[in-house]
């Protein structure tokens, strides 16, 4: 609700919120261009993008998922020097160079 509530404001509760903002809210997921997801196990964030990565696949869009273990929102920032934070940069910055 907190994470929510910043971006969207008083139409965080809505159903009419744009799937450009929240694209997990999207119903239809078929036919989107692959996905890179990565998120940290304590991120208030986590289950929504764990569960958005798992309805890319059931929608046959082709989904890169990582999920690192004792990391919370933005630790990629907080915390750059750290071995976990330098993989997690090294993934994104390998997709990049992928497109």
């Amino acid at each position: 609700m907190t994470g929510w509530g910043a971006l969207l404001g008083d139409a965080s509760e809505s159903a009419d919120v744009s799937p450009y903002a929240a694209p997990a809210r999207a119903a239809d997921l078929a036919g989107l261009p692959p996905a890179y997801i990565d998120v940290g196990d304590l991120d208030i964030f986590r289950d929504e993008d764990i569960d958005y990565a798992r309805r890319l696949l059931a929608a046959g869009v082709p989904t890169e998922l990582h999920v690192f273990p004792g990391c919370p929102h933005g630790f990629e920032m907080i915390a750059g020097d750290l071995p976990v934070s330098r993989q997690a940069l090294d993934n994104r910055v390998r997709r990049l160079t992928e497109l």
